[in-house]
């Protein structure tokens, strides 16, 4: 499901459990990213997902850089039977505190 940024703050802030999934390449991840973020780059989720997403169920908030790879990775993990899946686009959308390396 696509939902904007705010919408993903929001889902980070209301107490439930999620997974904040950055799916650009390790050096995009390693300069600048959302705090809490695990890496799997997207060229890379069917094979990763299964060993590091274990529960299907499990709420994921997707990232890459502007939202086409985000969007991919989406509907692969959806593919992929995974239940509750939300694509926010790009870090550079994102108006809120990330970290830099």
């Amino acid at each position: 499901m696509k939902i904007n940024a705010e919408e993903a703050k929001k889902m980070m802030e209301d107490g439930e459990d999620f997974i904040l999934l950055d799916v650009r390449t390790e050096a995009e991840f390693s300069e600048r990213r959302i705090e809490g973020a695990i890496l799997i780059p997207d060229n890379e989720i069917t094979e990763k997902a299964p060993q590091l997403l274990t529960d299907k169920g499990a709420r994921i908030l997707v990232y890459c850089r502007t939202g086409r790879r985000s969007a991919l990775a989406a509907n692969e993990l959806v593919d992929m039977g995974y239940t509750s899946v939300y694509d926010f686009g790009g870090i550079v959308d994102w108006p809120y505190e990330t970290i830099h390396d």
